[in-house]
């Protein structure tokens, strides 16, 4: 009877649930820019009001050093296993904004997909979960487990604050599993559970050369370039072949089962192809001596996200630059800590920096990767709940991005972490034009109500 009013609150309320979202993304809670720490703020007590709401205790702004904290709890099932559930309500930039088809912070729909910076990484993903929430709580007054909600709002600019609340509080966290919707599925048929994410670390390599610009006519030929330096410096760190070449960071990759390398492998999801297609190119780089599931899940990587410096405006300008930056970054498989890669790559670059520039390496923040075993009780639950919305059950795969809130509540908290998200290969999450399938945020809601009902009996 439950499941039947349980649907139906879903289904007439959908359209409401919609608007809600919509009025969130209009928020431009965009972290990394300071001029945006009033929208911050707004973006979450907009999440304390929907949890207040739907009859959480304690909802409420939690200030920190950086941006606030959103925390709620419902407590009122003894007996039951408690849920920490984790989301994030700040989003990215939206440069290059001209290559928006709509307004970057005013919703959009178009056939099913719901297009608006945030609308999958991380608000429609955190919405789901909140109007699961709301619907068991309006159709049985209660839910079927403990819940504590945190979200935050420095996801996409390091994650500091969080990080620095779950280690000084652990105590006000205490839970039986934690819950992160921010991840994605294969396609719309196939769903998933995320068993293994990379770590990270970003980093911000500096070369500075003369005291001030230089007429390359005057001066080229014997004035240090800090853009060449950039380019011996990369091109030393990974080869044309993909290779990298930091000594000791192959070390401490944890082995994958036999099962996950039979995966990788044999590809029977034809996933290589989905991949290919979704990039838009012919083939892949990389290590051709691993498969392409293998190099975004389970080996490390570097990569060169920006370079600034010198002249960049329209026309020609003879300059050497005096200064150089490039943002690198290195994701990391689980084993390997991203402390002690940081230290290994700050000391190849400065093995490859020829002599005449000074180089610094700024670390901007690093993450540690996890990975969580399938048969705990709340992956199960998590499973059973997914096959009983899309008919099917779920294949187990490793994501090649970083949540590093994750190992934080692994190893921290010492509870599994439930990985189960909603998003698609092609939401442009990061890009210009990123959206979230509609069909997907009403079968993620249906979803996660099953998840919390099932956790009542694991």
């Amino acid at each position: 009877m439950v499941q039947a009013q349980l649907e139906s609150y879903i289904s007439q309320h959908e359209g409401r649930f919609l608007d809600e979202l919509m009025g969130w993304l209009r928020i431009p809670s965009i972290s990394t820019l300071p001029e945006h720490a009033g929208d911050i703020r707004r973006a979450a007590e907009y999440a304390v009001e929907q949890l207040k709401r739907m009859g959480f205790e304690q909802a409420q702004v939690i200030a920190t050093q950086g941006h606030p904290l959103v925390y709620g709890e419902w407590l009122k099932a003894p007996g039951q296993p408690t849920l920490l559930i984790y989301g994030h309500y700040d989003v990215q930039p939206v440069d290059p904004v001209e290559l928006w088809e709509s307004s970057p912070f005013e919703p959009s729909v178009r056939g099913d997909n719901l297009y608006c910076r945030g609308a999958a990484d991380d608000k429609g993903q955190t919405m789901v979960v909140f109007k699961a929430l709301e619907a068991l709580m309006a159709v049985d007054g209660k839910l079927p487990i403990n819940v504590r909600v945190l979200i935050e709002g420095e996801e996409e600019a390091g994650g500091e604050s969080i990080e620095a609340y779950v280690r000084a509080y652990p105590e006000r966290l205490k839970c039986d599993a934690a819950f992160i919707c921010d991840s994605h599925m294969p396609s719309k048929e196939l769903p998933a559970l995320i068993t293994g994410l990379r770590g990270i670390i970003y980093t911000e390599v500096e070369v500075r050369g003369a005291k001030r610009d230089l007429h390359s006519g005057s001066y080229g030929g014997v004035a240090p370039n800090p853009f060449h330096t950039l380019a011996v410096i990369i091109t030393g760190l990974k080869d044309a072949q993909g290779h990298i070449h930091i000594p000791g960071l192959y070390d401490n990759i944890r082995p994958a089962s036999e099962v996950e390398k039979n995966f990788w492998h044999d590809d029977p999801l034809h996933m290589n192809e989905m991949l290919l297609e979704e990039m838009g190119v012919r083939e892949f780089t990389g290590e051709a001596e691993y498969p392409p599931l293998e190099r975004i899940w389970g080996r490390p990587t570097v990569e060169v996200h920006g370079m600034v410096g010198g002249f960049t405006g329209e026309g020609a300008k003879t300059v050497i630059p005096a200064v150089a930056k490039a943002k690198i970054s290195l994701r990391l498989p689980a084993g390997i800590r991203s402390d002690e890669a940081f230290a290994l790559f700050e000391r190849r670059v400065m093995e490859l920096a020829p002599a005449g520039v000074e180089v610094i390496v700024h670390k901007v923040h690093g993450g540690e990767g996890v990975i969580v075993p399938v048969d705990a009780a709340p992956m199960q639950a998590a499973a059973a709940a997914l096959k009983e919305t899309y008919g099917k059950a779920p294949i187990f795969i490793r994501e090649g991005g970083s949540i590093p809130i994750a190992a934080l509540f692994y190893n921290l908290l010492g509870v599994p972490v439930v990985m189960m998200g909603f998003g698609l290969p092609d939401d442009n999450l990061h890009a210009p034009n990123e959206k979230y399938s509609l069909s997907q945020f009403y079968k993620g809601i249906r979803t996660v109500a099953r998840f919390l009902q099932n956790m009542s009996h694991s």
